[in-house]
């Protein structure tokens, strides 16, 4: 895929969507730190569904800390791995309280110490909280990229690399939003809807006329 059918491939994506942003229900940094560990092998409405209830009575370290491991449970008991989750968040707290002055920081090295923090968590709260140039690589966004051509790769850190190096840079703050909801909604995984797809005509997926 050349560079001047990515600018185009995004120019449409931004016209069809010009403000995008994640489906997860958040108000501050710390929520949305919060939110995007709990949605590990889960999906963002699952989670609202959860949060939804917890932040309104715990959205700061201290207040979700006071509820222990156990209280966590209660909220969150309806969410994939939600013991294991629960022993990270309360954990993550415990350190933003010692280590960070109760807030979430701005840096990759010090959100990937944070328990249930991995490079796509870090890379979600880099882009989305603080506007950092960042690519969060989930399930969608390798799909997309592999099956369109805009950033084929082997693996999720691949796909990222090519992602940071390929996307015009006017786009790149948002790529990956656009990204995801394409995959999320259009490019989907077992029947993607090629025939009402706004990338179509510039889509390199070989086997894309089985959809239309």
């Amino acid at each position: 895929m050349n560079k001047q059918k990515r600018i185009e491939i995004f120019t449409r994506l931004r016209d069809a969507n010009p403000n995008p942003t994640t489906e997860l229900n958040y108000s501050t940094p710390f929520e949305l730190l919060i939110a995007v560990i709990l949605s590990a092998q889960a999906t963002d409405v699952g989670v609202n569904k959860a949060t939804d209830k917890l932040f309104p009575v715990a959205n700061t370290p201290e207040a979700i800390l006071a509820l222990g491991v156990d209280g966590l449970k209660e909220y969150i008991k309806t969410i994939g791995l939600f013991n294991s989750k629960a022993e990270n968040v309360i954990k993550t707290c415990r350190i933003l309280i010692d280590k960070h002055g109760s807030q979430v920081p701005e840096k990759r090295e010090d959100l990937e110490a944070l328990p249930g923090v991995g490079r796509k968590t870090a890379n979600v709260v880099l882009n989305t909280a603080f506007g950092h140039m960042a690519m969060a690589v989930d399930t969608h966004i390798f799909r997309v990229s592999n099956r369109t051509g805009i950033a084929p790769g082997k693996n999720v850190l691949e796909v990222e690399q090519k992602l940071m190096r390929l996307v015009p840079k006017e786009f790149l703050l948002d790529a990956h939003h656009w990204l995801i909801l394409h995959g999320r909604y259009t490019c989907t995984a077992r029947k993607p809807k090629c025939g009402a797809c706004i990338i179509e005509d510039l889509c390199e997926f070989k086997e894309k006329r089985d959809y239309l």
